[in-house]
């Protein structure tokens, strides 16, 4: 079966790629590679080609987490970069097609069926309402949905909601927020609700709280003292991360008017299990004063991330549905 287009979701970690035989078709061959493995990202597409056997389809569709506001793209947290009509010249396509990452997932959300998503707490959603969507990963992606009259998909938001300033709410968040500060200067969410973030946050809860701890430089390693090892100081930094973003969502939904529900992507959330339940996240979800009553109605999901939902969404861009808003 020749394929008639490659699919690829790029992360600052992973890059997912899969291909269509036609429109409508199911994505398949899905595979990860690392994005560190491959020089650029012309490499791994060749990589992963080579490896089934197959040309270059005709049409390329790529989600990728950074902005994508022209001919060139940089990622910001990896260092491919590269032109896009230099890319579609090099691989041959007769189309390519790159979008933010987000954004893809966001096309992706009304395709998701219930065993794709495990429950967050909250009321029912509202059909026709706006839909939030956030992630931590390598990075933090944002994005969301809105549903013009007459639409039953929905139109995707292109942002980049994870550099909004990181808010604090207690003391210790404050502290552990100027030793960001001292680090980078401007905190942005991503600074602390991503893969990177719970490594800085562990760090700094050692030189806040004056706790020895141990040198930790992976978020893999903090998950596995935390859920494996019960280290207090490795909980804490969990919770911090959560809490964070709880209100980071939060603030998201009230600024998207989001009572169609709030979707959490991203690699990280969905390793935790179980344990995400009994985090600080839906408390810290619903603190907005006033609006409290308003934002406990609104229903969470996390998605289910082996169904790598982000290629079906970038398949619906190249279909041509939900150019983003």
């Amino acid at each position: 079966m020749t394929p008639l287009r490659l699919l690829a979701d790029i992360g600052g970690t992973n890059i997912r790629l899969a291909w269509q035989a036609a429109a409508g078709e199911p994505p398949r061959d899905t595979r990860v590679l690392q994005c560190a493995d491959h020089a650029t990202v012309e490499g791994a597409i060749r990589c992963y080609l080579d490896a089934l056997g197959v040309p270059v389809p005709p049409e390329v569709g790529m989600g990728i987490a950074n902005p994508v506001t022209g001919d060139v793209v940089r990622m910001t947290n990896h260092h491919w970069s590269f032109s896009q009509a230099g890319l579609r010249e090099a691989l041959g396509c007769r189309r390519l097609l790159v979008i933010n990452d987000f954004t893809a997932l966001a096309l992706a959300l009304p395709l998701l069926t219930a065993a794709q998503l495990h429950p967050a707490g909250g009321g029912t959603a509202v059909p026709g309402a706006a839909i939030g969507l956030l992630g931590p990963g390598t990075g933090l992606g944002v994005s969301g949905l809105v549903f013009p009259p007459g639409s039953d998909l929905g139109v995707p938001l292109a942002g980049e909601g994870g550099h909004v300033s990181l808010p604090v709410h207690t003391a210790l968040e404050f502290a552990v927020l100027q030793v960001l500060q001292r680090r980078y200067g401007h905190v942005s969410a991503e600074r602390a609700v991503s893969g990177p973030g719970l490594v800085d946050l562990y760090h700094a809860l050692r030189e806040v709280e004056g706790q020895g701890g141990v040198e930790v430089s992976a978020p893999a390693e903090v998950t596995a003292l935390a859920l494996q090892q019960g280290d207090p100081l490795a909980l804490q930094a969990l919770d911090l991360l959560c809490g964070f973003l709880g209100s980071v969502a939060g603030n998201l939904a009230l600024t998207l008017g989001a009572r169609g529900g709030v979707y959490i992507g991203g690699g990280l959330v969905p390793r935790l299990g179980s344990w995400f339940a009994q985090s600080s996240f839906r408390e810290r979800f619903e603190a907005k004063g006033r609006f409290r009553e308003y934002l406990a109605s609104i229903p969470c999901w996390v998605i289910d991330p082996t169904a790598t939902p982000a290629l079906q969404g970038v398949a619906r861009a190249l279909d041509g549905l939900g150019d983003p808003a």
